[in-house]
């Protein structure tokens, strides 16, 4: 088998049973415990970056990005990622990451955060977070937290505790000191 035996296609609500199928068989009941499983319990996914490789109809891989934030900074968190026992060594979970990372640079997402092996990830465009610089709601080990930069700067604006999106604070944005003056103060500053 090749990576043309696969349809790859956006995710629908119709492979969610599938995909929780897949993702038990994959992580276990010990997934429901992972820092990455309480940030996703904050909210949804989003359905229009997360992707399902299928074989025959039936979801046989699939990636999630879930919409989160840390301190200032916004991105997206990868995963998870899962393909069938059946199926692995194929590929097929790297061109599920390069498709979430090319759906993630399209829609403009500043950076792609997740939790793995950086032997694995580094290749697909991953490095490894500052020491310190971000943390998550449970435990985990910081050689593990790795990040793919999209837009330049973005994984230095994530900073303290990553949550999902919707459980982030409200930002509040400084107002621009120069909108606040009239047309000819401009004018004569410049």
């Amino acid at each position: 088998m090749t990576l043309a035996d696969f349809v790859f296609v956006p995710e629908t609500p119709a492979h969610d049973v599938e995909i929780d199928t897949i993702n038990a068989e994959a992580f276990g009941p010990g997934r429901f415990v992972k820092a990455a499983y309480k940030i996703r319990e904050g909210g949804p996914h989003d359905r229009a970056l997360s992707f399902v490789a299928l074989s025959g109809g039936l979801v046989v891989g699939s990636v999630r990005m879930t919409p989160v934030a840390a301190g200032e900074g916004r991105a997206q968190l990868l995963g998870p990622l899962a393909v069938q026992p059946a199926y692995k060594n194929l590929g097929i979970g790297r061109e599920l990451v390069a498709m979430a990372l090319r759906a993630a640079a399209k829609a403009s997402v500043p950076s792609v955060i997740l939790v793995g092996d950086e032997p694995y990830y580094g290749p697909l465009g991953f490095s490894r977070i500052a020491r310190g610089q971000m943390t998550m709601p449970r435990p985990v080990d910081p050689n593990r937290l790795l990040a793919h930069e999209i837009l330049p700067g973005a994984v230095a604006s994530l900073t303290g505790e990553l949550c999902h999106v919707d459980k982030a604070p409200v930002r509040h944005e400084m107002p621009d000191p120069l909108s606040a003056m009239p047309a000819s103060a401009l004018s004569a500053a410049g």
